[in-house]
């Protein structure tokens, strides 16, 4: 058997050397060139081991090490710089490096791990914004689901349902932002907004002030029910307790929404506040 797996030994010229679909090759540095088909190689029992994140979606706008990295903790929950570099084969210091970028952009997060004798472990996990990097079915569901409402229940019902989620949203909020000042008001619904991928921020003078956001997390949805945009007006009016004007407008064209807010010389309190 031996003598039959060598007798598959061949030489070939350099330049008639090409990649057969299925077939790795051993190549050494010889001319004319010797190659052994791997797979003659192989000692029963023993299998192929797929590359790192070969089957796993890569994250968008990633390649390489870090978008193995990343793959690898979306498929293990947790992972150590010691696992990573295993599973990446790579370096210990290149792991390192990458993990710090990742971390500085918010994509990953540590926490200390005891794993019996020894100094605890730190073991990386993706964030929510990593999270997000991995392909999603979110919009083409929704739209889905909103096509079969609207064909069974109605547009104006369906539009009822969307503007729901606002109104629950306002009744949370109101109650958690009672008796706080119009300016941590406005930083706070700006870094909830900002979650919820609005890209938002405030500029205020006074008591007025301006939310613009950069995004909009529901443009697909806004453009085919607008009524929606009235509704996040009347969201933001209710808890912040000022009055809200729209000044620019994504779906208009706009780079970004953009909301004018004044508050009175003693703002009202919210409903629900303390007298």
């Amino acid at each position: 058997m031996i003598l039959a797996y060598w007798a598959q030994l061949w030489i070939r010229p350099r330049a008639l050397n090409r990649c057969r679909s299925g077939t790795n090759h051993i190549r050494t540095n010889l001319l004319p060139e010797l190659t052994i088909p791997t797979n003659l190689l192989m000692i029963a029992g023993m299998t192929a081991q797929p590359a790192p994140s070969q089957h796993l979606a890569l994250p968008l706008g990633y390649r390489g090490l870090r978008a193995a990295v990343l793959a690898e903790l979306k498929r293990a929950g947790r992972l150590t710089t010691k696992e990573l570099a295993g599973r990446t084969k790579a370096s210990l210091n290149a792991v390192r490096h990458h993990l710090r970028e990742l971390e500085e952009q918010n994509l990953v997060e540590y926490e200390r791990q005891s794993r019996g004798v020894g100094a605890p472990a730190f073991a990386y996990r993706l964030t929510q914004s990593g999270e997000s990097l991995f392909p999603t079915r979110y919009e083409a569901t929704l739209s889905s689901l909103l096509d079969h409402l609207v064909e069974h229940e109605g547009r104006a019902a369906t539009v009822t349902i969307l503007e729901s989620r606002y109104t629950g949203m306002a009744e949370r909020l109101r109650e958690e932002l009672a008796n706080v000042a119009p300016d941590e008001r406005l930083a706070r619904l700006a870094r909830l907004l900002s979650e919820e991928g609005y890209m938002a921020e405030v500029n205020s003078s006074g008591n007025m002030a301006t939310l613009t956001e950069h995004n909009c997390a529901i443009r697909s949805v806004a453009e085919r029910f607008p009524e929606i945009c009235a509704a996040e007006a009347r969201f933001l009016g209710a808890v912040l307790g000022g009055i809200v004007q729209r000044e620019k407008h994504i779906l208009s064209g706009c780079s970004a929404c953009e909301y004018r807010v004044s508050f009175e010389e003693q703002p009202a309190p919210l409903k629900g506040d303390n007298p």
